[in-house]
């Protein structure tokens, strides 16, 4: 599918791109069979794929944290609670006897359970950090064994004989594992609302775009094959390595998202081809040497945006990649293989069922919405400097929040205020003494004698922000001390303590691990690889948009201008979701800090989704430019053809990803509802606002490239157009401009 830039050749026909032609259409029916039988695999291949997914992944595998963490569950299992059952004695104190009675025979029902070990409750040991204040309230806390599916098996097994009344006391369950697991069901449950909540919208907005029903069913055809191909990936993918169960929304957004905007833009190509009177055959073959060609690119950039998440540690981020790359690559493949057998077999019953013959009298006239935006390009583009400064200005304010984030970590304030877990984490963050998930755990190994452990422990008490420093508790060469510090689990107190404690000298290897050290080692972690993260995006983007464009300038505007797209919703998410606005309406609890790895997600995803944009137009000026000659004539041409495209495409995907946005977990309503006002803002100020303004501002340098870089674009570069004649020496004006 590759074109070499050569030089226009006159009267030779079209550059020798037949041979794919003929590839994806020789047998057209044959390969949409094919593709009905590998999708019908892939729906038993990826059957049950959210069953086999994880709800965590935030911590980095190789960090200090994770370490003493997986050394202290194995080591000393029965101080490493995950699940806590919150008994409420109504009126009643904890300690009247038949409240005792009942508890305690609670506890030694569940201590017979199997997976539960290290069962313990506040009627057995009396420690007041078990005991509400107002001693009404206490807990049963016990540790579910083995993987994160192990404990979620065990848990459906056992809490439903715990949870609830039992005699004079009623019983909810909480912890790690129950929150954990309760946040996997929601999300699947909350994807299946998202897909019935998408697809008709999205089915009826294609019927307005298309007019036609059966060219209309094309996008969301090749939308479901993409997303059944990455269910069976990802499914493969866990017999091997652990994948977040958030994945499943980006396969959900990006498989109907970009496989509606490759299919948009391969179908709006053939209908012009046809219209312009080429037979099937031929149109077909004009549109995958043009649109093909675009929407390969568009693929190749949005999956190196997506690539990038492989660089960090944590497997929540790795998930991601591991989605989009699929689901991107499955949608580009099913949109130049599968779409064009489609469009062969179809000819021009593409256009049949023409449903807006229903409303032909308040239809526009034909050509109306193109000459709409060849005016808009032409008002920007004779006012580019006040469009270029005033956009430019505008973005920026937008992201003027995101200057006072607060990195966090996710927990069950995730979840809905009324899940069970959330509740129970809610009681014991609001009743109980001190900080509960806030204390710090310090792994001690190499052994010591009693008194060097409590010179140690003397010297962690003192420490500013220490309340209180319980153990150790030895078993062998290894010991720990639980600390528990003043403030917030996560506060910046809480994690300048993580480094004093990791820096305090002592007699015996320690390693610190707890809530605010996994976050301190994560933002190490994200930091550290941010730069080659980022730096392989810019390189391989502006490597790849200079072989379409062959230009130097117009690459590296497309990386600025991607990038400065992005500030309205990175200043969004701290307004929306740190700081608490809105959050009665959109239905979450704030905490009072973004998680840490989601910014990262944030970016990669709609900046590649701003390129996917960014190509399409790109693509087209570049194809006018090469035909005439004429720089200002091409950018008016190319938003004249692509500006109402983008603005459904990017609207299309808003509703996709505002639909993912719906669901009660958080981290996935700012996911999906950040991701959709970026996709908005590029498609309808950035690529109609200021790109036109800067292309203006810049004139024919825009296309300046050194000889060396000329010559290497001739042999390599590719490019969508059919160049008819020479470029033209002369710059021709647009009318206004």
């Amino acid at each position: 599918m590759t074109e070499v830039n050569k030089a226009p050749h006159l009267g030779d026909g079209p550059p020798p791109v037949g041979g794919w032609t003929r590839f994806v259409t020789a047998r057209p029916r044959l390969s949409l069979l094919v593709a009905l039988v590998l999708t019908a695999l892939a729906v038993l291949a990826g059957s049950g794929v959210a069953d086999r997914l994880g709800s965590g992944g935030w911590e980095d595998p190789a960090a200090e944290s994770t370490y003493a963490t997986k050394a202290l569950e194995r080591e000393f299992p029965d101080s490493q609670p995950n699940l806590l059952l919150l008994v409420d004695s109504g009126r009643a104190s904890v300690d009247d006897p038949a409240v005792a009675a009942r508890a305690r025979d609670l506890t030694e029902r569940l201590a017979t359970e199997q997976g539960v070990t290290g069962v313990g409750s506040y009627w057995q040991s009396k420690s007041p950090a078990l005991r509400a204040k107002d001693g009404h309230e206490a807990l049963i806390a016990a540790r579910i064994t083995g993987d994160e599916n192990a404990m979620g098996k065990t848990l459906d097994r056992i809490a439903p004989h715990y949870r609830g009344t039992h005699g004079p006391v009623q019983v909810k369950v909480g912890g790690i594992v129950a929150v954990r697991h309760e946040m996997q069901t929601i999300i699947k449950d909350d994807l299946t609302r998202a897909e019935m909540i998408a697809l008709p919208i999205t089915l009826v907005l294609l019927v307005m775009i298309f007019g036609s029903a059966i060219a209309a069913l094309l996008p969301l055809g090749i939308g479901i094959v993409a997303i059944l191909g990455t269910n069976a990936v990802l499914r493969g993918l866990t017999s091997f390595t652990d994948v977040s169960v958030f994945a499943l929304n980006l396969t959900t957004a990006l498989g109907l998202g970009l496989a509606i905007d490759y299919a948009l833009f391969i179908v709006r190509r053939y209908r012009e081809e046809l219209s312009a009177g080429a037979d099937p055959l031929t149109a077909v073959g004009t549109t995958l040497r043009t649109a093909g060609r675009t929407v390969l690119f568009s693929a190749l950039t949005v999956a190196v945006s997506l690539a990038a998440m492989m660089v960090f540690p944590q497997y929540f981020l790795r998930s991601f990649a591991y989605a989009g790359i699929a689901v991107v690559l499955l949608a580009a493949a099913a949109a130049l293989i599968l779409l064009p057998a489609a469009l062969l077999l179809l000819g021009h019953r593409v256009n049949s069922l023409d449903l807006r013959r229903l409303f032909r009298r308040t239809a526009k006239p034909s050509g109306a919405e193109g000459t709409a935006w060849a005016r808009a390009a032409t008002l920007v583009m004779r006012r580019a400097p006040l469009f270029a400064l005033g956009t430019t200005a505008l973005l920026v304010l937008l992201g003027l929040p995101f200057l006072g984030v607060k990195f966090g970590t996710a927990d069950d304030r995730q979840l809905p205020s009324g899940a069970e877990s959330h509740v129970v984490q809610q009681h014991i963050r609001d009743d109980f003494p001190g900080s509960p998930g806030g204390g710090l755990e310090i792994l001690a190994e190499g052994g010591a004698t009693q008194t060097q452990y409590a010179d140690y422990k003397q010297r962690v008490a003192a420490l500013p922000e220490v309340v209180r420093v319980d153990g150790p508790l030895v078993k062998g060469d290894t010991a720990y001390f639980t600390v528990q510090p003043k403030g917030e689990a996560v506060d910046s107190a809480a994690q300048r303590l993580v480094g004093d404690l990791r820096s305090l000298k002592a007699p015996f290897d320690t390693k610190v691990t707890g809530t605010a050290a996994v976050l301190v080692d994560s933002k190490h972690a994200i930091g550290e690889r941010l730069p080659w993260a980022g730096a392989f995006i810019a390189i391989v983007t502006l490597l790849l948009v200079f072989l379409l464009t062959g230009s130097v300038l117009i690459p590296l505007q497309a990386v600025v201008l991607n990038a400065l797209s992005l500030t309205a919703m990175f200043g969004a998410v701290v307004w929306v979701f740190q700081d608490g606005h809105l959050s009665g309406a959109l239905g979450f609890t704030s905490t009072g800090s973004i998680e840490t790895t989601l910014p990262v997600l944030m970016f990669c995803v709609a900046f590649g989704l701003s390129m996917d944009y960014g190509v399409f137009l790109l693509s087209r000026i570049k194809e006018e430019y090469d035909r005439t000659g004429d720089h200002n004539e091409a950018v008016r041409h190319g938003l004249q053809r692509t500006g109402g495209l983008i603005t459904a495409a990017a609207v299309i995907l808003a509703v996709v990803m505002v639909a993912i946005g719906t669901s009660r977990v958080t981290n996935t309503k700012m996911l999906g509802l950040g991701i959709a006002l970026a996709v908005l803002m590029d498609a309808m100020v950035v690529r109609s606002l200021l790109v036109p303004a800067i292309m203006r501002l810049t004139g024919r340098a825009t296309w300046w490239a050194p000889a060396p870089l000329r010559r290497f674009h001739q042999r390599f570069g590719l490019s969508e157009g059919e160049p008819a004649a020479p470029a033209k020496k002369k710059e021709k004006e647009p009318a206004g401009v």
